[in-house]
């Protein structure tokens, strides 16, 4: 039988459905509605419609989201300031900055420089730390959207074998924390993988994050696998694919993600999430005070 279609929209949408209301019991209240700063240098196509998508959802559900444009020759000391006056306002509970950046900006520093407690992208070396020793505060973004997402399989994880294509530190080295996290046995396959055919055909669970078109073939994929395609590639024809030969494998797996429509949705679910985490629990009064947001 073909695979089961592992869509990420209808999942995203019922997430955001729950924080809008927890949002709004929160305003109702009388209490301000959660903030988020979102900063996009120079004038990227792609960019600004990844921003503007984020910026939109942060609207249906509540959050104020405030889109801070500036030009591409921004010297690394200016944005570090612009950083550290988000890192001090009380009312942006999250930061976001748009990668990539400009090649003269220091892309660690950067993400470095953004207060932990409002890092709700999950990159800060603090709470990768925190997901390395299995207590996270907040996650990253896709790696933990890909996680919900798994728990509509109805698959028990502990014991799988997990396989886990790219290692950046955006998807690939988180996922393959969660995936422990989650009891898995976990190979992490790269491009110094001397065989690459062998790993992803042992894998129970297949995440692949590579950025490279067809990449993985559908005969690589083990019997009723599944399989999750983190990849979004734009061919010249200006058709989106993942990193997977994907009508070949869903003859092979039990589940499947589509590209697009499949990972993507959850990524910017996960988002909004970890805004509002931030603005219930680590911005409180007591919390604030500890990590001295206002600094």
């Amino acid at each position: 039988m073909p695979a089961q279609i592992l869509n990420g929209k209808p999942i995203a949408k019922k997430i955001k459905e729950q924080l809008a209301e927890r949002i709004q019991r929160h305003t109702q209240q009388g209490r301000r509605a959660p903030g988020l700063a979102v900063i996009l240098i120079g004038d990227d196509s792609a960019s600004a419609i990844y921003v503007e998508r984020k910026s939109q959802a942060c609207q249906e559900i509540g959050i104020v989201s405030k889109i801070f444009r500036v030009e591409p020759l921004i010297s690394q000391t200016e944005l570090l300031k612009l950083l550290q006056t988000l890192n001090q306002d009380p009312c942006i509970d999250g930061i976001l900055v748009q990668l990539p950046l400009p090649p003269h900006i220091d892309t660690q520093a950067v993400v470095e420089y953004i207060h932990p407690a409002k890092d709700v992208d999950g990159f800060h070396p603090y709470n990768l730390g925190r997901l390395a020793q299995k207590r996270p505060l907040l996650r990253p973004c896709t790696p933990a959207g890909i996680m919900e997402l798994l728990k509509f399989t109805g698959r028990p994880l502990k014991g799988l074998n997990a396989t886990v294509v790219g290692v950046s530190n955006i998807v690939g080295r988180p996922m393959l924390l969660e995936l422990l996290m989650a009891g898995c046995t976990v190979t992490a396959s790269h491009r110094f993988t001397q065989d690459l055919k062998s790993t992803t055909q042992n894998a129970d669970l297949l995440v692949i994050a590579a950025g490279s078109p067809a990449l993985i073939k559908g005969d690589w994929i083990k019997t009723n696998a599944i399989v999750v395609d983190v990849g979004m590639n734009r061919l010249d024809n200006g058709t989106l694919v993942g990193d997977l030969e994907f009508e070949e494998a869903k003859k092979q797996a039990a589940w499947i993600t589509p590209v697009p429509g499949g990972v993507g949705p959850m990524t910017v679910a996960t988002l909004l999430s970890n805004t509002l985490y931030a603005y219930e629990t680590l911005h409180s009064e007591v919390e604030a005070t500890k990590w001295e947001i206002n600094r």
